[in-house]
């Protein structure tokens, strides 16, 4: 007998819980086939069969919360069990009743597939054609009223919430309950963006074989912003400041099962084919449920774009402890003044939401102008001015 087991959970993880069994008791299931499905605050755990066998019993059912190394079922090792077949009862015909109720049935036109015979072994009685001509009047005479569609467009369903969403839930509330949080606004002109990915677009995804996407600039710029500003670089613990000499940025995703926050770490020391192969790579692993705990975990600064899903301004909340966010928007044509004139320019709108009680205004208002000044001239990005 091969005990199935929680895997092991990170220090960070406390508990876990038992999202979807795959498999039922008494299933059989091949080697490495996905058994069940363990769900953290962070990421979602397959555990697989370590060898082909049945699933003998499973402990701990779908919604239990279970801890590292726990014991949830157990699988017995051994071929598939020979499947015996299934003998149907067999139908009624004419023969299964008396001379007077088959003259019955002819004269009635009742066919005797129609009836389940009551009598031993099968046999018709009377009793069954009287049924059968009692429902067939009464589906006759009564009003044909869909009421299952009717029950259905006024019914409410209830589902538990995700250990993911009731993570995300708490985070958001302690966000808004622990930080000063305040947000300023700003304004891009994407042209120059927009006019470099249009010339070199071919030429990159031919030599890296990934395309030039928004989020390579967006992350280089706000990682030269923040050398320039350790303070929106650093985060509160308890009564001291943590400054960190590194920078690792955490891109927002939007997966099946909620938002995750999973981390590209050391930004400045990748160019931008790496920030687009690796902004992929956590994008896939995000829709596929593959992120792992470790690629979840730190982070000092997020960048969330919700104008990939249209949207064109908002007020970002802050992903805690870190000190700051910036929010990406919807690139629209709007008339601009330039010069005395006015222009249709691609436009996007940035939000930097920031802990006030950590960051200044004047250092976020800088941070942002920063962010935008990089964006709009991204080839001072290359020249580091």
């Amino acid at each position: 007998m091969i005990d199935i087991l929680v895997p092991e959970l990170p220090e960070s993880v406390a508990d876990a819980t038992v999202a979807v069994w795959h498999k039922q008791a008494g299933d059989f299931v091949e080697r490495d086939q996905v058994l069940v499905e363990i769900e953290t605050d962070k990421v979602v755990l397959e555990v697989t069969a370590t060898a082909s066998g049945t699933l003998q019993e499973i402990i701990e059912e779908q919604g239990a919360t279970v801890l590292s190394k726990q014991l949830i079922g157990k699988l017995k090792e051994g071929p598939a069990p020979e499947k015996t077949p299934e003998v149907e009862p067999p139908t009624p015909s004419v023969a299964d009743a008396s001379p007077s109720l088959r003259r019955l049935m002819l004269e009635e036109g009742i066919d005797a597939r129609d009836l389940k015979g009551s009598g031993k072994g099968g046999v018709i009685t009377r009793s069954d054609i009287d049924n059968y001509r009692e429902m067939k009047n009464k589906d006759a005479t009564a009003p044909q009223v869909d009421i299952v569609s009717a029950v259905v467009a006024r019914s409410d369903k209830r589902v538990p919430m995700t250990r993911l969403r009731k993570r995300v839930a708490e985070r958001l509330l302690e966000a808004k309950n622990s930080t000063a949080m305040l947000t300023t606004f700003n304004e891009v002109n994407m042209k120059a963006i927009m006019d470099l990915r249009k010339q070199y677009q071919d030429i990159f995804e031919k030599k890296h074989g990934v395309r030039l996407g928004f989020m390579s600039f967006y992350i280089k710029a706000v990682t030269e912003a923040l050398k320039r500003y350790p303070e929106v670089n650093a985060a509160i613990d308890g009564d001291e400041i943590v400054y960190h000499n590194f920078f690792d940025i955490s891109i927002a995703v939007s997966t099946p099962r909620g938002l995750v926050t999973p981390v590209l770490r050391d930004t400045d020391t990748l160019n931008v084919a790496e920030i687009e192969k690796a902004v992929k790579a956590l994008a896939l692993k995000g829709r596929d449920g593959k992120l792992t705990v470790d690629e979840m975990i730190g982070g000092n600064f997020t960048i969330t774009n919700g104008g990939v899903f249209g949207s064109l301004l908002s007020t970002p909340i802050i992903n805690p402890p870190q000190s700051a966010i910036l929010g990406m928007h919807k690139i629209q044509d709007r008339p601009m003044a330039v010069d005395g004139k006015v222009e249709i320019l691609p436009m996007m709108y940035l939000a930097l939401s920031y802990d006030h009680r950590l960051v200044d205004g004047k250092e976020s208002v800088s941070f942002l102008v920063t962010i935008k000044e990089l964006l709009e001239d991204p080839t001072r990005l290359l020249l580091d001015i």
